[in-house]
């Protein structure tokens, strides 16, 4: 294989010696190097050999700098521009796809912390955390701190901050507006809004159904991704662990 290897390839493409021509493929694709991966990528190419030709192109797209000053590709650039064209188009869809994968775990990652932050939200509201909770919980009972949000803190701190701001009247504080996008991301996915303890849930489902247009595609794909990211976590949980938990809501628009 070798010594002789490309050739074999070739004769056993040539005279339609399928079993043969199998082997060589292996044989050559361990073969692989940088040097050679263009010669290999042509060979592959007019003898049908799509193994070899994958093995030959990701090799030669994730090491194209190197490629680049081997004399194999100079070659190339000189006399099959067609071949330089397919490979530098690979290379290209290749980063694209690389890109949108980046781009959509980023996506996910921020609908996962969304529909965490609902969690701690209902969570804060309902039975009460470290330090707020609703109107009727004893504050002087000391608790711990929480073990089962970790995003908990923050949300209780732009509770109060929400609380107490003075510029929120006026639309001039930017936490007061995280806050309010919480409570709407909430609403939008409350089904039960007549015994919600998160404020304000009824007020924005109201004013929802009173203004559709309120309701733009972006702000309903939203609230899509958040709902399906929650449903996610929820089945990756334990079927025990998931029939205790409560209900689980969305997450945090901006934190």
């Amino acid at each position: 294989m070798e010594k002789y290897g490309i050739h074999l390839l070739a004769l056993s493409h040539v005279y339609s010696v399928p079993q043969l021509k199998q082997r060589c493929t292996r044989g050559l694709a361990k073969r692989v190097s940088v040097e050679n991966v263009v010669d290999m990528l042509q060979l592959a190419r007019l003898c049908d050999a799509p193994d070899l030709y994958l093995k030959c192109i990701k090799l030669l797209s994730n090491n194209f700098k190197t490629v680049e000053k081997t004399e194999g590709w100079k070659f190339l650039e000189n006399h099959d521009p067609n071949l330089e064209l397919e490979i530098l188009q690979f290379i290209d869809e290749t980063e694209t796809r690389k890109k949108n994968i980046r781009r959509h775990r980023q996506e996910q990652s921020l609908y996962v912390q969304l529909s965490e932050a609902m969690d701690c939200l209902e969570h804060i509201c309902s039975e009460g955390c470290t330090s707020v909770g609703p109107y009727d919980m004893d504050t002087s009972k000391h608790k711990g701190p929480c073990s089962k949000f970790s995003t908990c803190q923050g949300i209780q701190l732009l509770i109060k901050h929400f609380g107490t701001c003075k510029k929120r009247v006026n639309g001039g504080c930017l936490r007061c507006k995280r806050m309010w996008q919480l409570f709407k991301l909430h609403s939008s996915i409350c089904d039960q809004p007549d015994e919600c303890r998160v404020p304000l849930c009824r007020q924005f489902k109201l004013k929802a159904q009173q203004d559709r247009r309120g309701n733009d595609a972006r702000w309903r794909l939203l609230v899509r991704k958040v709902v399906s990211a929650r449903a996610m976590s929820s089945l990756s949980l334990p079927k025990r662990k998931r029939e205790e938990e409560p209900r689980m809501a969305m997450h945090n628009l901006a934190i």
